[in-house]
Parts: C-alpha cells; sequence; structure tokens
C-alpha cells in the first residue's frame, strides 16, 4: 500500500489517503455516545398546585394562608436508552441552554427506564422524609409549638431525585410559621433554587445549576437560592435579573430570606 501511494501524484495520495479518514469520522458521527444532553426543566411552586394538585398536604398543625412562590427547579435529560451521537454533544456544547454530561453521571443505575424511574422516586421520598424533618426541626428550635402531630404529604407526581428537598423545607415552614412574625417567608416574591438537605438540615449540591437557573428566570423567579458549593456553575449563564443567594443551611438561608424581606443585604455569589 505505501510503494503505491508512494508513485502517486501529492493530491492523489492525500485523496487515497483520506478515504479510511472520512470513513472513520462517518463511523464516529453516526456511533452512540456515552453522553446524555440536559436542558432546563420545569418547576413547581411548592406553595401551590403541581398539575391540579397541592405539592404540599399538611395536617395536625393550623396553616396560614402564604403569598409569593417557592419554585423548585428541573432539568430534563435524552433518556437512558436514547442514543447521542456526535452532532448531538457538538450542538450541547455550543449552546448555553444545553449541557452535556457522561451518562452514568445522570443514569448511575444503568439503561433500564424503570430502574432509573424507581431509583429516582425513590430518592424523592427520602428527600421528602428529610425536608419534614429538617423543617420540623427548625421549628421546633426557634419555639413554635404544636409541630408534634404535625403530618406531610407530597405530591410532585413522578418528579424524582433529592433537588427538592431545600424547597419542601422551606414550604413547610412557610405554611407553618411565616418568617416567624406575622409575614410570608417569601416577601411575596417568586423565589426559586435547588438543593438536597439532610435532616439536621445541612444542603448539599445537586448538579446542573446553570440549566436550573434559566428554567427559574423563564418562570418569573427574580432570586435563586444555590448551594453554596455550586456558586461558580450557576453563575456561569446566569439569566439577567436574576440574583443568586448562595446557602449552606436551612436556618441560615431562612434568615437570608428574612434579610431579603426586610431590604437588608444578603449573601450573594
Amino acid at each position: 500500500m505505501l510503494s503505491r501511494l508512494a508513485r502517486l501524484s501529492r493530491p492523489k495520495a492525500l485523496a487515497v489517503a483520506a478515504v479510511p479518514l472520512v470513513g472513520l469520522l462517518a463511523v464516529v458521527a453516526l456511533a452512540p455516545l456515552p453522553f446524555a444532553v440536559a436542558q432546563p426543566g420545569g418547576t413547581a411552586d411548592v406553595l401551590g398546585e403541581y398539575k391540579g394538585k397541592p405539592v404540599l398536604k399538611i395536617s395536625g398543625a393550623p396553616q396560614r394562608e402564604t403569598e409569593g412562590e417557592l419554585r423548585m427547579t428541573t432539568i430534563v435529560a435524552t433518556g437512558p436508552q436514547m442514543d447521542v451521537r456526535l452532532g448531538d454533544v457538538i450542538d450541547g456544547w455550543f449552546r448555553t441552554d444545553r449541557a452535556v454530561m457522561p451518562k452514568d453521571s445522570v443514569y448511575p443505575d444503568g439503561d433500564n427506564v424503570e430502574e432509573v424511574e424507581k431509583h429516582n422516586l425513590g430518592d424523592m421520598r427520602e428527600s421528602q422524609d428529610d425536608a419534614t424533618k429538617a423543617a420540623l426541626g427548625y421549628l421546633r428550635a426557634n419555639g413554635v409549638d404544636g409541630t408534634d402531630k404535625v403530618d406531610v404529604q407530597v405530591d410532585l407526581g413522578k418528579i424524582g431525585g433529592p433537588s427538592a428537598g431545600l424547597f419542601l423545607a422551606l414550604g413547610i415552614i412557610d405554611k407553618l410559621d411565616g418568617d416567624g412574625s406575622g409575614g410570608d417567608l417569601t416577601g411575596g416574591r417568586s423565589i426559586a433554587g435547588t438543593g438536597t438537605i439532610s435532616p439536621g438540615g445541612k444542603i448539599g449540591p445537586v448538579g446542573g445549576v446553570a440549566l436550573k437557573t434559566q428554567a427559574a428566570a423563564r418562570d418569573g423567579a427574580t432570586v435563586f437560592l444555590v448551594p453554596k458549593a455550586e456558586c461558580s456553575d450557576a453563575e456561569a449563564e446566569k439569566p439577567k435579573g436574576l440574583s443568586l443567594v448562595p446557602v449552606t443551611t436551612l436556618a441560615s438561608t431562612v434568615d437570608a430570606l428574612r434579610a431579603l424581606e426586610k431590604g437588608e443585604k444578603v449573601p450573594s455569589c
């Protein structure tokens, strides 16, 4: 093969040598790649309804009428069994409303759709339990009586994963105690954000925050609560007019919202 190429003119030799390369590129372009492509998903106001049903159903204690919104945010990604090809990856890299991520970081439990959905809904149920414990623990620690018999039910349909934890906890606090002084925890604003939560009230990172800020701004939020460790990611594609407030614990988040309501200075990314 090399001797035959040596006898060809340079243009012909290059043309012959390019044939395998073109074939290789064609194979790469058509071959499925181990990535998922994500984009901004929906948001849900935990103080209101989702798909016609109240997100939070609280019994065992009097509830407040609330104003404003506490919007948990989501991303949507190509399914675990959907093929992502080179063109999809290149398109995702050059668009601010797309993110290319390793598939195993989005679907760590494999490609079985039913198993992935079961795992994500399990994470959501655990998150709901942790959010309830964190919220009621916070209220008791701050002298709010009558929480011993409180029962909380959460309905977010088939939304899965643990990232709604912080906002479920804030929703419970707002419905039971507001800002602690008779006002709303939101100050009447539309506040969005994300974050896992532990039963003790510690807030953890979730991923996909750059896309979630876009979902928040699209749905009318003006403030976005972001786990402090993900501030730089949230700033990367921050929509105009959206304020980023870094948070680390449930208690400090409530303090920040109270300060925001009063027009006081709050932490920012």
